[in-house]
């Protein structure tokens, strides 16, 4: 081999090796979009509610709104994506309000009023937090809780099923895991690039024992619909799967009513 063909071998080793290194450090920023300020409550859309200052065990005190049903003896735990904050959902807790349940859903660390700084593990930790707050400060047992998680919030919704057994756990938006993603967004960079997340929901989601309600649109445009569909499958039954319409934002706004009815029907089932 001539010394320029080793040279140029060199220089796009190390070309590589720096695109790689910066992809490794700008990751977090890639992967989590938190806001700060809360831009409403919701008693603003009509709904009750208590705030909540939770625990957790590596030191940090995360918030959330507790949202009361009168009647039901039935909590969701709310776990919301890898963008804005608690402030942003307020569509959904109108929906899960309509349907019945009480309502806990709490902003990951570094996002609205919590501490700290978003990371794989702490947002596994916070929704650990918030089972305990759940369990041994409301009281409610293991069979009265439902867990809902949305794009980044399913994965996290599946590590917890590897601790905990819920009633229900209902996904919408979800992908398979965090390579399996990279490899859709980036198939040749994902291949050289180290991962600093796993969130690998597909390695989790074989442990749940509870019914699983599986919902994703085809219109998706930000996680693929396949690997809804690839998470969906790696499951065991019971489980059902529901196309949305729209895209990953707002399809459950354009799918209603079909939407808040298909809920109903696996709340109440």
């Amino acid at each position: 081999m001539s010394g320029a063909m080793v040279n140029g071998a060199i220089s796009v080793l190390i070309f590589i090796g720096l695109l790689s290194g910066m992809l490794y450090l700008v990751q977090p920023s890639m992967v989590f979009f938190p806001s700060r300020d809360l831009t409403a409550t919701p008693d603003q859309w009509g709904l009750a509610y208590e705030d909540v200052a939770i625990d957790t065990a590596d030191g940090l005190r995360i918030h959330g709104w507790f949202l009361p049903h009168e009647g039901s003896n039935e909590v969701l735990l709310f776990l919301h994506g890898n963008g804005g904050n608690i402030s942003h959902r307020g569509e959904s807790l109108r929906i899960f309000q309509r349907l019945g349940l009480n309502v806990l859903i709490i902003d990951y660390r570094g996002y609205g009023r919590s501490e700290g700084t978003p990371s794989e593990d702490g947002l596994y930790e916070d929704a650990r937090s918030a089972w305990r707050y759940l369990t041994e400060i409301r009281g409610y047992r293991a069979g009265q809780i439902i867990f809902f998680g949305r794009s980044l919030g399913g994965a996290v919704a599946a590590k917890l099923v590897t601790e905990q057994q819920p009633a229900k756990v209902i996904l919408e938006s979800t992908f398979s895991s965090a390579r399996d993603m990279a490899s859709s967004l980036m198939p040749v960079l994902s291949k050289i690039v180290v991962l600093r997340y796993n969130f690998d929901a597909i390695s989790h989601i074989d442990q749940l024992q509870a019914p699983l309600l599986v919902l994703h649109s085809p219109d998706d445009e930000i996680i693929p619909f396949r690997l809804g569909e690839k998470l969906y499958e790696a499951a065991d039954a019971p489980k059902q799967f529901v196309k949305l319409k729209g895209d990953h934002n707002y399809g459950f706004i354009d799918s209603q009513p079909d939407y808040e009815r298909t809920l109903g029907r696996f709340l109440r089932d």
